[in-house]
């Protein structure tokens, strides 16, 4: 659906009244196109004494396209400001945060990305860096606040050894993949990764099992993971059936109808991707229902309906691809949580009750499966422009719009970005996460 204030505020009038009147500016978003680099400009580099990151972002970031710069130069205007904070061991130190980017914070370009790295407050050697790195948070999710023109801020963790292990995370964080993601808060760590990649094409030859593939970001994350070279099982019921196949012949993979509800499903599920393709590479957990309404007037069918397909399906059907071994060593589990289960929302009480225990699972699942190794991620979409929000009411609508730092909604794409980015084997490094895109959302944590 056109978000037609958007394209009132950047019209000429609408510019003016924006600016006299106060009212939310939505900006253009940069997002991804094929072949364009990584970063299309220069990027302000700096760290703060012994830090860890410093040497290998020196040499990636003239690789992702950008010029290097130490120091801030008048007039410049940089693509990227990346600060690495790792080293901060006291809560004196961090003066450097704001020495380092109070100067130039200003400076950044439209869609530009400021990047904060820091170490893993849990792993602290006392209170003190606890304190100091903790504070990286704080910083990174106020600043993303204050931020315009479509930049972003982000806090990227480097886990012992994650800082060998970040390179699929720094080209997602600092591209326009990541244009509808803001204020998040990433943990690497160390990993053993694949060899070398083929960054255009990162799902080169791996196999990923979409579910509710029919429409919306079901579809958008199918035709990503093509794009990204994965051949995609799209999944969904058989109602859903002929523009099931549609998206699957868009994308060149495979149509699967299914009920994931059905008691033999998960078998059935695990078969077809053993005896097509002798496994799968990537589960993509998407298909959800909503059945919205108060608590005090939500039948026992509604209740049962949105918990079946959006959580219990998904624990069934992990467990079994699992199990089996249908899920090959080094997969990938993304599941499609949402900031209703962060924040919660009236007349949801089913719908966040899934999406958080969509969280809980995911945490549990990636403790258990590490050492297979399987990672297990969730992204939490906010408002994302798809046919269930352009029917809601209009005033709902359009608070789910504003109500974020970059005053808009995001698209179907920019959770497909998300969740390629963590399915790719050079994401090894990335497990536990809940990453939120939602443009950061001014609700929820």
């Amino acid at each position: 659906m056109t978000d037609r204030y958007s394209s009132f505020a950047r019209s000429p009038l609408g510019r003016t009244l924006v600016k006299q009147l106060g009212l939310p500016d939505p900006p253009r978003l940069q997002r991804h196109t094929p072949g364009r680099p990584v970063l299309d400009g220069p990027v302000l580099l700096g760290e703060a004494t012994g830090s860890r990151a410093g040497k290998a972002l020196g040499s990636l970031l003239p690789e992702l396209g950008a010029t290097v710069h130490a120091d801030p130069a008048d007039g410049e205007r940089y693509a990227a400001v990346v600060f690495d904070a790792s080293g901060i061991t006291g809560t004196e130190q961090l003066r450097a945060l704001y020495d380092f980017t109070h100067p130039v914070i200003r400076s950044l370009r439209p869609s530009g990305r400021l990047l904060i790295i820091g170490g893993d407050p849990g792993a602290a050697s006392g209170p003190g860096e606890a304190a100091a790195q903790q504070a990286l948070e704080g910083f990174v999710r106020s600043v993303g606040k204050e931020l315009r023109h479509g930049a972003t801020a982000q806090l990227l963790r480097l886990a012992q050894g994650g800082e060998d292990a970040a390179e699929s995370t720094l080209r997602f964080l600092l591209s326009a993949r990541s244009a509808y993601v803001s204020g998040q808060v990433i943990t690497v760590r160390g990993a053993d990764l694949p060899g070398t990649q083929d960054w255009e094409h990162p799902l080169h030859g791996q196999v990923a099992l979409v579910t509710g593939a029919a429409r919306g970001i079901g579809a958008a994350i199918a035709e990503v993971a093509a794009r990204d070279g994965a051949h995609v099982v799209c999944l969904d019921v058989p109602a859903a059936g002929d523009a099931l196949a549609a998206v699957a012949n868009r994308v060149g993979g495979e149509a699967l109808q299914s009920d994931i509800t059905a008691s033999g499903a998960p078998g059935r599920i695990s078969e077809h991707l053993r005896q097509r393709h002798g496994g799968a590479d990537i589960v993509v957990h998407n298909a959800g229902v909503t059945r919205d309404r108060t608590l005090g007037r939500m039948s026992e069918a509604e209740w049962d309906a949105v918990l079946g397909v959006n959580l219990a399906a998904q624990q069934r059907i992990t467990a079994e691809l699992v199990d089996s071994g249908t899920l090959r060593a080094g997969g990938r589990i993304v599941a499609l949580s949402s900031m209703a289960g962060i924040a919660g929302t009236a007349g949801q009480t089913n719908y966040a009750a899934s999406k958080a225990g969509v969280i809980g699972l995911v945490r549990a699942q990636a403790a258990q499966l590490a050492d297979h190794p399987i990672t297990v991620n969730a992204v939490a979409p906010g408002f994302i422009e798809t046919e269930m929000t352009a029917a809601m009411p209009m005033l709902p609508r359009e608070a789910g719009r504003r109500m974020n730092s970059l005053s808009q909604g995001g698209l179907p794409v920019d959770v497909a970005e998300t969740v390629a980015w963590l399915a790719a084997p050079a994401s090894t490094g990335v497990t536990r996460q809940v990453v939120r895109v939602c443009g950061q959302h001014l609700l929820g944590a």
